[in-house]
């Protein structure tokens, strides 16, 4: 137990999870492992894994026991501690402020407009393609400063970097973490490119914004700025992406949800925050123990990887009543959707107003939405993403008078 962590225990599934049906809806599994081994260790995977609320909220909110950094020359927020990581938010904060997030909502209006109009004619649409997947990469191009023409690149770029390995051998992992390397070295390339240009020109965008931000007379190094906005684009790109794909796809499981969210627009937000608790778009977060820990009867290792399943947390019947049941105006909703602590997700204001737009404007203008029948589900290759690669949708198109 003692032994150096695998370095892939993030990339692969936990082995109750290995099965398609189980990728698609892991939570009675989580309900198992939650209630018979709450803090255990995986032999193969050479980590911890914590399944309930009480202790994976512990792990997270305690970054001088369990460390988030991964290796030194990775400075992005994800992977820094305390007290780099207060200086590198604190800067990207003056540029990101929930009032700047809520003065997009015109754009993200349009932007919702501009592709879901072509399709209601049709009566039909893959969700992922057509909005679920374009909209929050038009966005963060947008903000960002990028050129729309190179959105599509930003989508593969997007992909490789929360991509699983194929399977839990060497090979895999090494094929994987040559991918990430080469992808995040092209995001590099690309993001210097377009800070240099910023340097001789600013203009009304995140990275002009950043180049200019200072605190306490320090301002981002080119290494820190390039790290942000691929956070940004890994983080904000793919878990809006799920986010409202798995909303649409809640609706599409319980019908009634829909008519009752028509006849209450007014609880489309806290259904939104009801999606990232029952079906969260990240299931996993890792750390790793700075110093030997006792959770729950179990001891920790020092440099052991711990991994804190936030997708049974959120399922947890000691925090939360009927947690089976998706009950769209929960109140209180103490769920981790977006993590806790310290490296909260810094995009979820903009995340949760993307899909409270899309669930309003899809919910005014179709009725009957459901998946395409004979649909088989395909999740994503990720241990710590939870969402399905396609989701075709059938409805019928109301015609706003």
């Amino acid at each position: 137990m003692n032994r150096a962590p695998r370095k892939y225990a993030n990339y692969i599934p936990i082995r109750e999870l290995e099965g398609v049906e189980q990728q698609l809806s892991p939570f009675q599994v989580y309900a198992e492992l939650r209630e018979n081994t709450p803090v255990r260790y995986d032999e193969h995977r050479e980590c911890w894994d914590i399944f309930r609320y009480e202790d994976v909220q512990y792990v997270l909110k305690n970054p001088k026991l369990f460390s988030s950094a991964r290796d030194r020359a990775n400075t992005s927020m994800l992977t820094t501690d305390p007290p780099k990581h207060k200086q590198l938010r604190d800067l990207v904060n003056q540029a990101f402020t929930p009032k700047a997030i809520e003065a997009l909502a015109p754009r993200i209006q349009e932007i919702a407009d501009e592709l879901l109009t072509p399709r209601l004619s049709q009566g039909q649409m893959n969700l992922v393609d057509d909005l679920a997947t374009p909209l929050p990469v038009i966005v963060i191009a947008e903000l960002l400063g990028v050129p729309a023409k190179d959105r599509q690149k930003f989508k593969i770029w997007s992909d490789a970097l929360v991509k699983g390995a194929r399977d839990d051998s060497d090979e895999a992992f090494q094929e994987l973490m040559e991918e990430k390397k080469r992808n995040q070295q092209e995001l590099a390339i690309y993001f210097t490119a377009i800070m240099e240009e910023r340097r001789q020109e600013s203009q009304d965008d995140l990275i002009s914004l950043l180049l200019a931000a200072e605190i306490e007379g320090k301002k981002l190094s080119e290494e820190e700025l390039v790290g942000f906005c691929i956070l940004l684009l890994a983080a904000g790109n793919e878990t809006t992406t799920n986010l409202i794909t798995n909303a649409v796809r809640i609706l599409a499981e319980q019908p009634e949800l829909q008519q009752r969210l028509r006849e209450h627009p007014e609880h489309v937000a806290s259904a939104v925050e009801e999606t990232l608790r029952y079906y969260p778009p990240i299931v996993a977060i890792g750390r790793v123990a700075k110093e030997t820990v006792e959770l729950n009867g179990q001891t920790i290792q020092e440099g052991t990887q711990v991994i804190s399943w936030v997708g049974s947390a959120n399922r947890d019947s000691e925090v939360f009543g009927d947690a089976e049941q998706f009950i769209e105006d929960r109140k209180p909703n103490r769920h981790m959707g977006f993590g806790f602590g310290i490296h909260f997700c810094l995009g979820a204001p903009l995340a949760r107003l993307e899909a409270r737009v899309v669930l309003h404007t899809m919910l005014q203008q179709m009725q009957d939405i459901k998946l395409v029948p004979g649909t088989t589900l395909q999740p994503i290759q990720s241990a710590f993403v939870f969402g399905v690669k396609e989701y075709p949708i059938l409805f019928e198109h109301v015609k706003q008078s």
